[in-house]
């Protein structure tokens, strides 16, 4: 997670009108490389004392400053918010005052954060923009938070609210219900994820939790839904993430470390046939997604993977290929995932310890990604971080959520 406390960080002097009309966004048979240059958060609330608004532009004029870059230099926006509507991306570049060339809408639930970012970039290598705004959060309480989603999706309103489903937590606990009998896979094992992410949100200022997490205080945390406890899920909250997307010229003029997309994929109702998220859709694509990329599982410095739950953590090492299926209970215990570790995890913390902004939890890390591979996580930075993986996951609907999506970053200095 990029929470950067009140300071915008990097002294790159503002970018000039007549440096931006020099960039040249694809002509004819050519392609126009993008780069990724900034990010930044809103402070993150457990009560909403601020307007949606507030969080959303904070974000975004943060991002921006970071970069060095003026708000009329932005011409692509990608909003993703639950709470926003009506209201849309453009209507927010209207309260703005940006003028677009480019707009995109994420409606795939945690998984829009990965996917706008991707097409963003594919936005720029096409010439349709040059400088893309990407943005995700809500404001949310628990109370407004369990109210939105008695109507998320056609599904769950007319099928399972009727009913007092209990929300996506009785949902992920019947996912975790069916892994433990097949697999064995234990308490233990998957509280590891959530104490190892605590200890990562103890070093990130912005996180909302800042007491220290046992293994103990895990297993002995009040019953949510059998099996899942207290611990096994994320607190609603008010927030937004921000990500800048620029053409590689531009990149340059910022003078910020320059990212690159290595790859992205993304799958929707990936198993028409299944009842729920096992397999969770992520092995529809994880080898052509190492593959595009030119890495193997071996070359990553980490790993951001959607925490609305850690038995969803434990889906996805399988689904990635990190371990073999039904082996994650066993990977978990076996593997150090710390910022020093084997394979760091959710190295800010993730949802699970910093809280989910609605959809800003589908943003958050990709934030911390960019962190990262820009060397500016301070206590929490993984040692010469060069790529990691991001992914998305969510559209939660009858049983199952419906989209995923990976992305692969790299350092392009």
């Amino acid at each position: 997670m990029g929470h950067d406390g009140d300071g915008v960080g990097g002294n790159a002097a503002t970018i000039g009108a007549r440096e931006l009309g020099n960039v040249v966004c694809g002509g004819a048979g050519s392609v126009s490389e993008a780069r990724i240059v900034s990010y930044a958060s809103s402070p993150y609330e457990k009560e909403p004392e601020h307007e949606l608004l507030w969080h959303l532009w904070t974000a975004a004029q943060r991002c921006l400053e970071r970069a060095g870059i003026e708000k009329r230099d932005v011409n692509g926006l990608a909003l993703t918010s639950f709470s926003y509507p009506p209201g849309n991306v453009v209507t927010l570049a209207e309260h703005f005052g940006m003028r677009l060339t480019w707009g995109e809408q994420g409606v795939f639930g945690g998984a829009s954060g990965v996917v706008t970012v991707g097409r963003a970039v594919d936005a720029i290598r096409a010439g349709r923009a040059r400088c893309v705004l990407c943005l995700a959060g809500d404001v949310f309480t628990v109370a407004s938070h369990d109210s939105m989603l008695d109507s998320f999706t056609p599904a769950m309103g007319d099928y399972l609210a009727p009913h007092g489903f209990g929300g996506a937590n009785g949902l992920f606990a019947l996912v975790e219900q069916r892994h433990r009998a097949l697999y064995g896979t234990t308490r233990e094992q998957l509280g590891r994820v959530a104490v190892t992410q605590r200890e990562h949100a103890l070093l990130n200022p912005g996180a909302l939790f800042q007491t220290p997490l046992t293994l103990e205080d895990y297993l002995a945390a009040r019953p949510i839904a059998e099996p899942l406890r207290l611990f096994d899920c994320v607190m609603p909250c008010s927030g937004a993430e921000a990500v800048l997307v620029v053409h590689e010229d531009l990149a340059a003029a910022t003078r910020r470390p320059p990212l690159e997309l290595r790859a992205m994929r993304e799958a929707h109702n990936a198993h028409p046939e299944l009842l729920m998220s096992l397999p969770g859709g992520f092995e529809q694509y994880a080898n052509e997604l190492f593959a595009d990329a030119r890495l193997g599982r071996g070359d990553l410095d980490f790993v951001q993977l959607y925490d609305d739950y850690p038995i969803m953590v434990a889906v996805q090492l399988e689904c990635s290929g990190f371990c073999e299926e039904g082996t994650s209970g066993a990977y978990l215990e076996a593997t150090d995932l710390s910022i020093h570790g084997d394979l760091p995890l959710n190295t800010g913390g993730g949802q699970l310890s910093c809280g989910q902004s609605g959809a800003g939890g589908g943003m958050i890390g990709v934030v911390e990604a960019v962190q990262q591979l820009q060397h500016e996580a301070g206590a929490r930075q993984v040692a010469d971080a060069r790529c990691g993986l991001v992914s998305g996951f969510g559209l939660v609907s009858y049983g199952k959520g419906l989209c995923t999506a990976g992305a692969i970053l790299a350092r392009a200095d």
